[in-house]
Protein backbone atom coordinates (compact mmCIF):
# COMPACT_ATOMS: atom_id res chain seq x y z
CA UNK A 1 0.00 0.00 0.00
CA UNK A 2 1.49 3.44 -1.12
CA UNK A 3 1.90 6.18 1.54
CA UNK A 4 0.43 8.65 -1.31
CA UNK A 5 -2.54 6.58 -0.96
CA UNK A 6 -2.86 6.74 2.49
CA UNK A 7 -2.23 10.77 2.09
CA UNK A 8 -5.39 10.72 -0.43
CA UNK A 9 -7.30 8.97 2.20
CA UNK A 10 -6.68 11.30 4.93
CA UNK A 11 -7.31 14.17 2.75
CA UNK A 12 -10.62 12.95 1.51
CA UNK A 13 -11.28 12.50 5.53
CA UNK A 14 -10.76 16.02 6.03
CA UNK A 15 -12.75 17.17 3.23
CA UNK A 16 -15.61 15.63 4.41
CA UNK A 17 -15.10 16.57 7.62
CA UNK A 18 -15.28 20.18 6.63
CA UNK A 19 -18.41 19.43 4.69
CA UNK A 20 -20.12 18.14 7.92
CA UNK A 21 -21.15 21.11 9.44
CA UNK A 22 -23.07 22.31 6.24
CA UNK A 23 -24.41 18.54 5.14
CA UNK A 24 -24.58 16.48 8.45
CA UNK A 25 -24.82 12.59 8.12
CA UNK A 26 -27.99 11.30 8.84
CA UNK A 27 -27.05 9.47 12.26
CA UNK A 28 -24.36 10.49 14.75
CA UNK A 29 -23.62 7.03 15.07
CA UNK A 30 -23.74 4.22 12.69
CA UNK A 31 -23.63 0.54 13.34
CA UNK A 32 -25.14 -2.83 12.07
CA UNK A 33 -27.86 -4.46 13.67
CA UNK A 34 -25.47 -6.10 16.24
CA UNK A 35 -24.20 -3.08 17.65
CA UNK A 36 -20.86 -3.14 15.59
CA UNK A 37 -20.24 0.48 14.68
CA UNK A 38 -19.72 1.19 11.00
CA UNK A 39 -17.22 3.64 9.96
CA UNK A 40 -17.59 5.78 6.89
CA UNK A 41 -15.73 3.59 4.57
CA UNK A 42 -13.20 0.96 4.72
CA UNK A 43 -9.48 0.74 3.20
CA UNK A 44 -6.84 -1.98 3.02
CA UNK A 45 -5.48 -1.55 6.29
CA UNK A 46 -9.09 -1.75 8.05
CA UNK A 47 -8.65 -5.54 7.46
CA UNK A 48 -5.28 -5.69 10.02
CA UNK A 49 -2.71 -8.04 9.47
CA UNK A 50 -4.80 -10.27 6.56
CA UNK A 51 -2.80 -13.06 5.67
CA UNK A 52 -4.87 -14.36 1.84
CA UNK A 53 -3.84 -17.98 2.60
CA UNK A 54 -4.30 -18.56 6.24
CA UNK A 55 -7.64 -16.01 6.57
CA UNK A 56 -9.05 -16.13 3.14
CA UNK A 57 -7.66 -19.22 0.98
CA UNK A 58 -9.52 -20.76 -2.04
CA UNK A 59 -12.89 -22.38 -2.27
CA UNK A 60 -13.66 -25.42 -1.36
CA UNK A 61 -10.41 -25.92 0.84
CA UNK A 62 -9.31 -24.90 4.86
CA UNK A 63 -10.49 -22.33 6.08
CA UNK A 64 -13.55 -22.77 3.96
CA UNK A 65 -14.43 -18.98 4.46
CA UNK A 66 -14.72 -18.68 1.03
CA UNK A 67 -17.11 -22.17 0.89
CA UNK A 68 -17.43 -25.53 1.15
CA UNK A 69 -17.15 -26.23 -2.60
CA UNK A 70 -14.33 -25.17 -4.97
CA UNK A 71 -17.40 -24.24 -7.99
CA UNK A 72 -20.28 -23.76 -5.17
CA UNK A 73 -23.01 -23.03 -7.25
CA UNK A 74 -21.65 -22.76 -10.58
CA UNK A 75 -21.98 -26.83 -9.93
CA UNK A 76 -25.21 -27.47 -8.02
CA UNK A 77 -27.65 -24.84 -6.67
CA UNK A 78 -28.09 -24.96 -2.88
CA UNK A 79 -31.06 -26.97 -2.08
CA UNK A 80 -34.21 -25.33 -1.82
CA UNK A 81 -36.23 -26.64 1.22
CA UNK A 82 -39.25 -25.03 2.19
CA UNK A 83 -40.52 -25.50 6.30
CA UNK A 84 -43.99 -27.29 5.98
CA UNK A 85 -46.09 -28.54 8.18
CA UNK A 86 -49.88 -28.48 9.57
CA UNK A 87 -52.52 -30.05 11.07
CA UNK A 88 -53.04 -33.40 10.06
CA UNK A 89 -50.06 -36.27 8.40
CA UNK A 90 -52.44 -36.02 5.19
CA UNK A 91 -52.76 -32.40 4.92
CA UNK A 92 -49.14 -31.56 5.21
CA UNK A 93 -48.60 -34.61 2.55
CA UNK A 94 -50.83 -32.33 0.27
CA UNK A 95 -48.38 -29.52 0.97
CA UNK A 96 -45.31 -31.76 0.51
CA UNK A 97 -46.27 -32.88 -2.86
CA UNK A 98 -47.76 -29.40 -3.97
CA UNK A 99 -43.84 -27.73 -3.23
CA UNK A 100 -41.96 -30.66 -4.88
CA UNK A 101 -44.48 -30.03 -7.88
CA UNK A 102 -43.43 -26.38 -7.70
CA UNK A 103 -39.84 -27.28 -8.05
CA UNK A 104 -38.65 -27.83 -4.28
CA UNK A 105 -35.38 -29.78 -4.04
CA UNK A 106 -35.77 -31.10 -0.24
CA UNK A 107 -38.24 -31.59 2.58
CA UNK A 108 -38.46 -30.13 5.86
CA UNK A 109 -40.33 -31.28 8.47
CA UNK A 110 -41.97 -28.76 10.83
CA UNK A 111 -43.78 -30.77 14.07
CA UNK A 112 -46.50 -29.40 16.26
CA UNK A 113 -45.83 -28.54 19.71
CA UNK A 114 -46.99 -31.62 21.41
CA UNK A 115 -44.65 -33.51 18.89
CA UNK A 116 -41.78 -31.48 20.13
CA UNK A 117 -42.21 -31.71 23.92
CA UNK A 118 -42.93 -35.81 23.38
CA UNK A 119 -46.79 -35.55 24.22
CA UNK A 120 -49.57 -37.96 22.17
CA UNK A 121 -52.45 -35.80 20.80
CA UNK A 122 -54.21 -37.48 23.57
CA UNK A 123 -52.62 -36.01 26.22
CA UNK A 124 -54.29 -33.29 28.35
CA UNK A 125 -51.45 -30.61 27.95
CA UNK A 126 -52.19 -31.17 23.71
CA UNK A 127 -55.41 -29.54 24.28
CA UNK A 128 -55.66 -26.68 21.51
CA UNK A 129 -52.12 -27.35 20.24
CA UNK A 130 -52.70 -30.11 17.91
CA UNK A 131 -51.47 -29.28 14.67
CA UNK A 132 -51.37 -25.76 15.25
CA UNK A 133 -47.26 -24.88 14.34
CA UNK A 134 -46.99 -28.00 12.60
CA UNK A 135 -48.00 -31.64 11.48
CA UNK A 136 -49.51 -34.19 14.40
CA UNK A 137 -47.03 -37.41 14.74
CA UNK A 138 -48.02 -40.00 17.19
CA UNK A 139 -47.26 -43.06 15.97
CA UNK A 140 -45.09 -44.41 12.83
CA UNK A 141 -48.47 -44.85 11.07
CA UNK A 142 -48.56 -41.13 11.55
CA UNK A 143 -45.08 -40.79 9.73
CA UNK A 144 -45.91 -43.52 6.92
CA UNK A 145 -49.09 -40.96 6.04
CA UNK A 146 -46.83 -37.96 5.99
CA UNK A 147 -44.82 -39.07 3.49
CA UNK A 148 -47.29 -41.85 1.35
CA UNK A 149 -46.59 -41.27 -2.34
CA UNK A 150 -42.75 -39.56 -1.85
CA UNK A 151 -39.84 -41.85 -2.17
CA UNK A 152 -37.63 -41.65 0.73
CA UNK A 153 -34.62 -43.14 -0.85
CA UNK A 154 -34.72 -39.92 -3.81
CA UNK A 155 -35.56 -36.92 -1.63
CA UNK A 156 -33.79 -35.63 1.21
CA UNK A 157 -35.52 -35.03 4.64
CA UNK A 158 -34.81 -32.41 7.04
CA UNK A 159 -36.80 -32.80 10.47
CA UNK A 160 -37.30 -30.53 12.92
CA UNK A 161 -37.00 -31.88 16.08
CA UNK A 162 -34.72 -31.84 19.32
CA UNK A 163 -36.05 -33.78 22.39
CA UNK A 164 -37.59 -36.46 20.73
CA UNK A 165 -35.65 -36.48 17.69
CA UNK A 166 -34.13 -39.88 18.35
CA UNK A 167 -37.94 -41.44 17.98
CA UNK A 168 -38.88 -39.33 14.93
CA UNK A 169 -35.68 -40.48 13.37
CA UNK A 170 -36.37 -44.07 14.24
CA UNK A 171 -39.90 -43.56 12.98
CA UNK A 172 -38.53 -42.37 9.64
CA UNK A 173 -35.80 -45.54 9.24
CA UNK A 174 -38.73 -48.06 9.82
CA UNK A 175 -41.12 -46.47 7.23
CA UNK A 176 -37.88 -46.12 5.08
CA UNK A 177 -37.64 -49.93 5.19
CA UNK A 178 -41.44 -50.12 4.67
CA UNK A 179 -40.48 -48.70 1.45
CA UNK A 180 -37.88 -50.84 0.89
CA UNK A 181 -35.54 -48.33 0.93
CA UNK A 182 -31.43 -49.12 1.85
CA UNK A 183 -31.59 -47.21 5.07
CA UNK A 184 -27.83 -46.73 4.37
CA UNK A 185 -28.47 -44.56 1.76
CA UNK A 186 -31.16 -42.13 3.40
CA UNK A 187 -30.24 -38.78 3.27
CA UNK A 188 -31.11 -35.77 5.51
CA UNK A 189 -30.98 -33.93 8.20
CA UNK A 190 -32.03 -34.42 12.21
CA UNK A 191 -31.99 -31.30 13.93
CA UNK A 192 -30.95 -33.00 17.36
CA UNK A 193 -29.52 -30.07 19.19
CA UNK A 194 -31.08 -29.57 22.42
CA UNK A 195 -28.30 -27.00 23.73
CA UNK A 196 -30.08 -24.09 22.20
CA UNK A 197 -33.29 -25.47 23.58
CA UNK A 198 -32.97 -24.23 27.11
CA UNK A 199 -32.14 -20.33 26.33
CA UNK A 200 -33.75 -20.00 22.87
CA UNK A 201 -36.88 -22.00 22.16
CA UNK A 202 -37.91 -24.24 25.25
CA UNK A 203 -39.10 -27.23 23.47
CA UNK A 204 -36.94 -29.55 26.05
CA UNK A 205 -37.38 -32.26 27.63
CA UNK A 206 -34.82 -33.78 29.79
CA UNK A 207 -31.92 -32.37 31.54
CA UNK A 208 -28.79 -31.67 29.50
CA UNK A 209 -26.98 -34.56 30.46
CA UNK A 210 -29.02 -37.08 29.87
CA UNK A 211 -29.88 -35.48 26.63
CA UNK A 212 -26.38 -35.50 25.51
CA UNK A 213 -26.41 -39.07 26.06
CA UNK A 214 -29.16 -39.11 24.07
CA UNK A 215 -27.29 -37.23 21.38
CA UNK A 216 -24.42 -39.11 21.23
CA UNK A 217 -26.14 -42.44 21.30
CA UNK A 218 -28.01 -41.47 17.67
CA UNK A 219 -24.27 -39.89 16.49
CA UNK A 220 -23.07 -43.71 16.87
CA UNK A 221 -25.85 -45.62 15.34
CA UNK A 222 -26.24 -43.09 12.61
CA UNK A 223 -22.39 -43.46 11.73
CA UNK A 224 -22.92 -47.16 11.89
CA UNK A 225 -26.19 -47.82 10.11
CA UNK A 226 -26.91 -44.39 8.35
CA UNK A 227 -23.61 -43.29 7.36
CA UNK A 228 -25.19 -39.99 4.57
CA UNK A 229 -27.88 -38.68 7.16
CA UNK A 230 -26.33 -35.33 8.65
CA UNK A 231 -27.04 -36.57 12.61
CA UNK A 232 -27.30 -33.17 14.01
CA UNK A 233 -28.44 -29.36 12.55
CA UNK A 234 -26.30 -27.22 15.50
CA UNK A 235 -28.90 -23.82 15.41
CA UNK A 236 -27.92 -20.40 15.45
CA UNK A 237 -31.61 -19.39 14.22
CA UNK A 238 -33.87 -19.79 17.00
CA UNK A 239 -31.31 -17.88 19.16
CA UNK A 240 -31.29 -15.23 16.85
CA UNK A 241 -35.15 -15.05 17.05
CA UNK A 242 -34.99 -14.73 20.72
CA UNK A 243 -33.10 -12.21 20.32
CA UNK A 244 -29.54 -12.31 20.00
CA UNK A 245 -27.10 -10.53 18.08
CA UNK A 246 -25.18 -11.69 15.09
CA UNK A 247 -21.92 -12.53 17.74
CA UNK A 248 -23.64 -14.16 19.93
CA UNK A 249 -25.54 -16.30 17.50
CA UNK A 250 -22.32 -17.18 16.22
CA UNK A 251 -20.74 -17.73 19.32
CA UNK A 252 -23.34 -19.72 21.04
CA UNK A 253 -24.12 -21.90 18.17
CA UNK A 254 -19.99 -23.08 18.21
CA UNK A 255 -19.74 -23.13 21.65
CA UNK A 256 -22.78 -25.48 21.63
CA UNK A 257 -20.94 -27.25 18.58
CA UNK A 258 -17.66 -27.77 20.94
CA UNK A 259 -19.91 -29.11 23.17
CA UNK A 260 -21.54 -31.77 20.99
CA UNK A 261 -18.09 -32.80 19.68
CA UNK A 262 -16.62 -33.13 23.27
CA UNK A 263 -19.28 -35.23 24.09
CA UNK A 264 -19.26 -37.43 20.87
CA UNK A 265 -15.52 -37.80 21.42
CA UNK A 266 -15.74 -38.70 25.02
CA UNK A 267 -18.07 -41.60 24.01
CA UNK A 268 -15.13 -43.02 21.86
CA UNK A 269 -16.56 -41.92 18.42
CA UNK A 270 -13.28 -40.50 15.82
CA UNK A 271 -14.04 -36.82 15.17
CA UNK A 272 -13.49 -37.57 11.62
CA UNK A 273 -16.08 -39.71 10.92
CA UNK A 274 -18.96 -37.95 13.07
CA UNK A 275 -17.28 -34.79 12.53
CA UNK A 276 -18.18 -35.06 8.71
CA UNK A 277 -21.72 -35.47 9.62
CA UNK A 278 -22.32 -32.33 11.36
CA UNK A 279 -24.26 -29.98 9.85
CA UNK A 280 -25.77 -26.29 10.66
CA UNK A 281 -28.68 -24.09 10.68
CA UNK A 282 -28.35 -20.14 10.63
CA UNK A 283 -30.30 -17.17 10.29
CA UNK A 284 -30.30 -14.84 8.05
CA UNK A 285 -31.43 -11.65 9.42
CA UNK A 286 -32.37 -8.23 8.48
CA UNK A 287 -28.73 -6.16 8.06
CA UNK A 288 -27.39 -7.27 4.42
CA UNK A 289 -23.72 -7.11 5.06
CA UNK A 290 -23.39 -8.10 8.34
CA UNK A 291 -25.20 -11.30 7.56
CA UNK A 292 -22.59 -12.45 4.43
CA UNK A 293 -19.68 -11.62 7.25
CA UNK A 294 -21.62 -13.87 9.35
CA UNK A 295 -21.51 -16.85 7.61
CA UNK A 296 -18.12 -16.52 6.58
CA UNK A 297 -16.82 -15.80 10.38
CA UNK A 298 -18.15 -18.93 11.32
CA UNK A 299 -16.98 -21.04 8.72
CA UNK A 300 -13.55 -20.27 9.58
CA UNK A 301 -14.20 -20.12 13.05
CA UNK A 302 -15.34 -23.90 13.08
CA UNK A 303 -12.69 -24.89 10.30
CA UNK A 304 -10.16 -23.73 12.96
CA UNK A 305 -11.73 -25.11 15.88
CA UNK A 306 -11.87 -28.79 14.36
CA UNK A 307 -8.37 -28.58 13.32
CA UNK A 308 -6.72 -26.79 16.26
CA UNK A 309 -8.79 -28.10 18.98
CA UNK A 310 -9.88 -31.37 18.56
CA UNK A 311 -7.20 -32.53 15.63
CA UNK A 312 -9.32 -32.94 13.13
CA UNK A 313 -7.31 -33.97 9.90
CA UNK A 314 -10.68 -34.81 7.40
CA UNK A 315 -11.27 -31.75 5.47
CA UNK A 316 -14.84 -32.73 5.56
CA UNK A 317 -14.66 -32.79 9.60
CA UNK A 318 -13.71 -29.20 9.12
CA UNK A 319 -16.28 -28.00 6.94
CA UNK A 320 -19.23 -26.21 8.12
CA UNK A 321 -22.09 -27.08 5.99
CA UNK A 322 -25.03 -24.88 6.85
CA UNK A 323 -28.89 -24.46 6.20
CA UNK A 324 -30.35 -20.82 6.69
CA UNK A 325 -33.61 -19.88 7.12
CA UNK A 326 -34.67 -15.97 6.85
CA UNK A 327 -35.26 -14.19 9.78
CA UNK A 328 -39.33 -14.76 11.09
CA UNK A 329 -38.84 -12.36 14.07
CA UNK A 330 -38.44 -9.56 11.49
CA UNK A 331 -41.60 -10.75 9.47
CA UNK A 332 -44.50 -7.70 10.30
CA UNK A 333 -48.43 -7.86 10.65
CA UNK A 334 -48.80 -4.56 9.19
CA UNK A 335 -48.04 -3.91 5.44
CA UNK A 336 -47.31 -7.91 5.30
CA UNK A 337 -46.78 -7.52 1.49
CA UNK A 338 -43.58 -5.41 2.69
CA UNK A 339 -41.62 -9.30 3.92
CA UNK A 340 -41.56 -10.45 0.34
CA UNK A 341 -38.77 -7.61 -0.05
CA UNK A 342 -37.55 -8.75 3.38
CA UNK A 343 -37.17 -12.61 2.79
CA UNK A 344 -35.63 -11.10 -0.55
CA UNK A 345 -32.46 -9.27 0.82
CA UNK A 346 -32.34 -12.01 3.72
CA UNK A 347 -32.13 -14.92 1.42
CA UNK A 348 -29.50 -13.27 -1.25
CA UNK A 349 -27.72 -12.57 1.61
CA UNK A 350 -27.41 -16.48 2.80
CA UNK A 351 -26.42 -16.63 -0.78
CA UNK A 352 -23.57 -14.54 -1.12
CA UNK A 353 -22.85 -16.13 2.41
CA UNK A 354 -22.59 -19.57 0.55
CA UNK A 355 -25.32 -21.46 2.10
CA UNK A 356 -25.65 -25.38 1.67
CA UNK A 357 -29.66 -25.02 1.84
CA UNK A 358 -32.37 -22.58 2.25
CA UNK A 359 -35.83 -21.96 3.89
CA UNK A 360 -37.60 -18.52 2.69
CA UNK A 361 -40.59 -17.25 4.95
CA UNK A 362 -43.61 -16.46 3.89
CA UNK A 363 -45.34 -13.10 3.29
CA UNK A 364 -48.41 -14.06 6.16
CA UNK A 365 -46.15 -15.76 8.62
CA UNK A 366 -46.34 -12.96 11.02
CA UNK A 367 -50.46 -13.61 10.93
CA UNK A 368 -50.61 -17.59 10.21
CA UNK A 369 -49.25 -20.44 8.81
CA UNK A 370 -48.31 -19.91 5.69
CA UNK A 371 -50.44 -19.58 2.81
CA UNK A 372 -50.32 -22.31 -0.21
CA UNK A 373 -50.10 -18.53 -2.88
CA UNK A 374 -47.84 -17.12 0.45
CA UNK A 375 -45.54 -20.44 -0.06
CA UNK A 376 -45.51 -20.40 -3.91
CA UNK A 377 -44.06 -16.48 -3.83
CA UNK A 378 -41.68 -17.83 -1.53
CA UNK A 379 -40.23 -20.51 -3.44
CA UNK A 380 -40.24 -18.54 -6.43
CA UNK A 381 -37.84 -15.77 -4.88
CA UNK A 382 -35.27 -18.46 -4.31
CA UNK A 383 -36.06 -19.51 -7.80
CA UNK A 384 -35.62 -15.84 -8.95
CA UNK A 385 -32.04 -15.59 -6.95
CA UNK A 386 -30.85 -18.79 -8.55
CA UNK A 387 -31.73 -18.35 -12.47
CA UNK A 388 -32.14 -14.60 -12.65
CA UNK A 389 -29.88 -12.19 -10.70
CA UNK A 390 -26.38 -13.82 -11.59
CA UNK A 391 -25.73 -14.15 -7.67
CA UNK A 392 -24.63 -18.12 -8.02
CA UNK A 393 -22.37 -17.47 -11.07
CA UNK A 394 -19.40 -16.57 -9.61
CA UNK A 395 -18.00 -18.04 -5.98
CA UNK A 396 -17.82 -15.79 -3.10
CA UNK A 397 -18.42 -12.72 -4.91
CA UNK A 398 -18.04 -10.10 -1.86
CA UNK A 399 -14.60 -11.72 -1.72
CA UNK A 400 -11.92 -8.86 -0.79
CA UNK A 401 -14.28 -6.16 0.17
CA UNK A 402 -12.22 -4.54 2.50
CA UNK A 403 -15.80 -3.64 4.61
CA UNK A 404 -16.78 -7.72 4.44
CA UNK A 405 -13.29 -8.96 5.65
CA UNK A 406 -13.25 -6.70 8.17
CA UNK A 407 -16.61 -7.05 9.26
CA UNK A 408 -15.49 -10.69 9.33
CA UNK A 409 -12.66 -10.09 11.41
CA UNK A 410 -14.81 -8.35 13.13
CA UNK A 411 -17.49 -11.06 14.38
CA UNK A 412 -15.08 -14.06 14.32
CA UNK A 413 -12.72 -11.74 17.11
CA UNK A 414 -15.81 -10.99 19.19
CA UNK A 415 -17.27 -14.48 18.91
CA UNK A 416 -14.11 -15.99 20.13
CA UNK A 417 -14.28 -13.77 22.94
CA UNK A 418 -17.68 -15.44 24.28
CA UNK A 419 -16.36 -18.87 23.46
CA UNK A 420 -13.40 -18.17 26.00
CA UNK A 421 -15.62 -17.23 28.49
CA UNK A 422 -17.91 -19.68 28.17
CA UNK A 423 -14.88 -22.05 28.18
CA UNK A 424 -13.54 -20.39 31.76
CA UNK A 425 -17.04 -21.49 33.21
CA UNK A 426 -16.73 -25.35 32.43
CA UNK A 427 -18.66 -25.09 28.31
CA UNK A 428 -21.70 -24.51 26.93
CA UNK A 429 -23.97 -27.11 28.79
CA UNK A 430 -22.80 -25.29 32.42
CA UNK A 431 -23.06 -22.08 30.67
CA UNK A 432 -27.20 -23.10 29.61
CA UNK A 433 -27.18 -24.76 33.76
CA UNK A 434 -26.24 -21.35 35.08
CA UNK A 435 -28.65 -19.39 32.72
CA UNK A 436 -25.46 -17.26 31.33
CA UNK A 437 -26.29 -17.71 27.42
CA UNK A 438 -30.21 -16.79 28.66
CA UNK A 439 -29.34 -13.78 30.21
CA UNK A 440 -27.60 -11.89 27.27
CA UNK A 441 -29.68 -13.31 24.70
CA UNK A 442 -32.31 -11.42 27.09
CA UNK A 443 -29.91 -8.58 27.25
CA UNK A 444 -29.95 -7.81 23.47
CA UNK A 445 -33.15 -8.71 22.77
CA UNK A 446 -33.93 -5.44 25.33
CA UNK A 447 -31.74 -3.40 23.80
CA UNK A 448 -32.94 -3.93 20.77
CA UNK A 449 -36.50 -3.28 21.67
CA UNK A 450 -35.92 0.09 23.57
CA UNK A 451 -34.24 1.48 20.18
CA UNK A 452 -37.02 0.45 17.78
CA UNK A 453 -39.18 2.04 21.16
CA UNK A 454 -37.13 5.19 20.38
CA UNK A 455 -37.41 5.47 16.80
CA UNK A 456 -33.68 4.53 16.45
CA UNK A 457 -34.23 1.35 14.94
CA UNK A 458 -36.48 1.84 12.06
CA UNK A 459 -39.20 -1.12 10.98
CA UNK A 460 -41.03 -0.12 7.92
CA UNK A 461 -44.95 0.04 8.46
CA UNK A 462 -44.63 -0.35 11.96
CA UNK A 463 -42.95 2.54 13.46
CA UNK A 464 -42.16 4.58 10.60
CA UNK A 465 -44.56 4.56 7.44
CA UNK A 466 -47.56 3.71 8.75
CA UNK A 467 -50.18 3.17 6.78
CA UNK A 468 -54.61 2.31 7.04
CA UNK A 469 -55.04 -1.45 6.64
CA UNK A 470 -57.86 -3.95 5.84
CA UNK A 471 -57.89 -7.03 8.14
CA UNK A 472 -56.26 -9.80 6.43
CA UNK A 473 -58.07 -12.07 4.69
CA UNK A 474 -57.28 -15.87 3.33
CA UNK A 475 -55.35 -16.72 6.26
CA UNK A 476 -54.62 -20.63 6.81
CA UNK A 477 -56.35 -21.24 9.78
CA UNK A 478 -56.31 -25.30 11.26
CA UNK A 479 -59.07 -27.04 12.29
CA UNK A 480 -59.71 -28.14 15.41
CA UNK A 481 -61.07 -31.36 14.32
CA UNK A 482 -57.60 -32.17 14.12
CA UNK A 483 -57.25 -33.08 17.53
CA UNK A 484 -60.35 -35.96 17.68
CA UNK A 485 -58.94 -37.64 14.49
CA UNK A 486 -55.45 -37.80 16.52
CA UNK A 487 -57.07 -39.20 19.10
CA UNK A 488 -59.68 -41.43 17.39
CA UNK A 489 -56.33 -43.13 15.33
CA UNK A 490 -54.42 -43.42 18.19
CA UNK A 491 -57.32 -45.29 19.88
CA UNK A 492 -57.64 -47.57 17.31
CA UNK A 493 -53.98 -48.31 17.37
CA UNK A 494 -53.79 -49.14 20.80
CA UNK A 495 -56.70 -51.19 20.41
CA UNK A 496 -55.51 -53.36 17.61
CA UNK A 497 -51.27 -53.62 18.64
CA UNK A 498 -50.33 -56.49 20.87
CA UNK A 499 -50.05 -54.99 24.30
CA UNK A 500 -47.42 -58.06 25.24
CA UNK A 501 -44.97 -56.45 22.35
CA UNK A 502 -45.69 -53.21 23.91
CA UNK A 503 -44.94 -53.65 26.68
CA UNK A 504 -41.51 -55.77 26.21
CA UNK A 505 -40.23 -53.17 24.21
CA UNK A 506 -41.02 -50.39 26.49
CA UNK A 507 -39.18 -52.47 29.34
CA UNK A 508 -36.25 -53.35 26.92
CA UNK A 509 -36.20 -49.08 26.34
CA UNK A 510 -36.10 -48.81 30.47
CA UNK A 511 -33.51 -50.96 30.87
CA UNK A 512 -31.12 -49.22 28.19
CA UNK A 513 -31.65 -46.13 29.83
CA UNK A 514 -31.17 -47.31 33.18
CA UNK A 515 -27.81 -48.48 32.05
CA UNK A 516 -25.50 -47.37 29.52
CA UNK A 517 -26.76 -49.59 25.99
CA UNK A 518 -26.90 -47.37 23.03
CA UNK A 519 -30.69 -46.28 23.16
CA UNK A 520 -31.38 -46.26 19.36
CA UNK A 521 -32.22 -49.94 19.03
CA UNK A 522 -34.73 -50.18 21.97
CA UNK A 523 -36.32 -46.61 20.13
CA UNK A 524 -36.52 -48.63 16.85
CA UNK A 525 -37.97 -51.51 18.13
CA UNK A 526 -40.40 -49.99 20.06
CA UNK A 527 -41.67 -47.67 17.09
CA UNK A 528 -42.04 -50.46 14.75
CA UNK A 529 -44.51 -52.19 17.49
CA UNK A 530 -46.70 -49.11 16.92
CA UNK A 531 -45.62 -47.56 20.61
CA UNK A 532 -46.35 -43.67 20.40
CA UNK A 533 -44.13 -40.95 20.97
CA UNK A 534 -45.67 -40.28 24.00
CA UNK A 535 -44.78 -43.51 25.78
CA UNK A 536 -41.64 -43.54 25.01
CA UNK A 537 -41.05 -40.38 26.05
CA UNK A 538 -43.32 -40.90 29.01
CA UNK A 539 -40.51 -43.75 29.96
CA UNK A 540 -37.45 -41.58 29.26
CA UNK A 541 -39.24 -39.17 31.63
CA UNK A 542 -39.55 -41.67 34.31
CA UNK A 543 -35.76 -42.51 34.21
CA UNK A 544 -34.52 -39.21 33.21
CA UNK A 545 -36.73 -36.54 34.96
CA UNK A 546 -37.31 -33.38 33.41
CA UNK A 547 -35.25 -30.18 33.00
CA UNK A 548 -37.32 -27.29 34.75
CA UNK A 549 -34.89 -23.98 34.66
CA UNK A 550 -31.32 -22.85 34.93
CA UNK A 551 -29.96 -22.38 38.39
CA UNK A 552 -28.08 -18.13 38.97
CA UNK A 553 -24.30 -19.92 39.38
Amino acid sequence: MSDNFKETVDKWNSGVEEKLSKHPERKKNFSTVSEIPIKRAYWPWDMGDFNLDEDLGTPGSYPFVRGVQPTMYRGRLWTMRQYAGFGSAEETNKRFKYLIEQGQTGLSVAFDLPTQIGYDSDHELAAGEVGKVGVAIDTIEDLAQLFDGIDLSAVSTSMTINSPAAILLAMYLAVAERQGADVSKLRGTIQNDILKEYPARGTYIFPPVPSMRIITDLFAFCNRHVPQWNTISISGYHIREAGSTAVQEVAFTLANGIAYVQAAIDAGLDVNSFGARLSFFFNSHQDFLEEVAKFRAARRMWARIMKERFGATNPKAMMLRFHTQTAGCTLTAQQPDNNVVRVAFQALSAILGGTQSLHTNSRDEALALPSQESVQIALRTQQIIAHETGAADTVDPLAGSYYIEALTNEIESKALDYIKRIDDMGGAVRAVECGFIEEEIQDSAYRFQKAFEAGEQVIVGVNRFQVQEKLPTGLLRVNPAVRDAQMKKLQKIRSDRESSAVDSALADLRKAAEGTDNLMPPILDAVKKRVTLGEICGVLRQVFGEYTHASQC
